[in-house]
């Protein structure tokens, strides 16, 4: 007899989504056990025994998990697949992994550069983006104009966005300023749709550039734009805490 698991984690750990993707896609119907369509939560399959089918084509578990950094450019979004046919982030390394198949831990949006990790093991991505394990993401953000001590304490004691949501305190530090531009580093646990952008809004201030630079102590540090690299065992391990 095999293990038994959960429907979601049994798709995430055959490497086609994160777990909390999966449950959108058994929401959609767009999963079958044993040619059944489920989309009620919480059904378990036995691995090896179980037929389970996305889209209609049969899944397996992987043998090898795959660990990716990607310094990821402005213009690229973080999906395997765009309903607009834009340039996506497995289009910068699926020549280089062929049949491989990964998909975004979390995301930065469109106009967003920096570290985004890519993966094909679903716990790995439930740990980095599930809010209760507050993993820091730190943003190097280009504001024009000046920053006030008042806007720097509010981001510091946290900010109204989102009818009504307040977001936790952030560090924030102010780097330089120059040619009517100032650069501030801040770092965050949450992840709401756009939510730097958002916090430096509510404090009168515009980000016209924006660069996240860390996850936890996992560092971009000099991986040249557009391009990926392994993480290494010490990160994963670190990450997978």
């Amino acid at each position: 007899m095999g293990e038994i698991v959960r429907l979601q984690k049994y798709i995430a750990m055959c490497g086609v989504a994160s777990r909390r993707k999966a449950e959108e896609l058994i929401t959609e119907g767009r999963v079958s056990v044993n040619g059944e369509k489920v989309t009620e939560q919480g059904v378990k399959v036995e691995i090896g025994a179980d037929n389970v089918t996305v889209d209609g084509k049969p899944i397996k578990t992987k043998n090898k998990n795959y660990y990716i950094m990607l310094n990821k450019p402005v213009g690229y979004v973080s999906t395997a697949k765009d309903q607009f046919d834009r340039p996506t982030v497995i289009d910068l390394i699926k020549k280089d992994l062929t049949d491989v198949r990964i998909f975004p831990v979390g995301r930065l949006d469109y106009d967003t550069e920096g570290l985004l990790l890519l993966t094909n093991d679903g716990d790995f991505a439930y740990k980095v983006t599930h809010p209760k394990f507050h993993k820091e993401k730190t943003y190097i953000a280009m504001i024009k104009g000046g920053m006030t001590i008042k806007g720097m304490n509010m981001l510091r004691s946290g900010v109204y966005i989102d009818d009504g949501f307040k977001t936790s305190p952030a560090k924030a530090e102010i780097l330089d300023a120059f040619d009517g531009h100032t650069m501030v580093k801040i770092t965050i646990h949450e992840g709401k749709n756009r939510q730097v952008r958002k916090m430096f809004e509510a404090v009168g201030g515009t980000v016209v550039g924006l660069q996240r630079t860390q996850i936890g102590n996992v560092e971009l540090g000099n991986l040249p734009l557009g391009r990926w690299r392994h993480l290494t065992s010490h990160e994963v391990s670190y990450l997978m805490k």
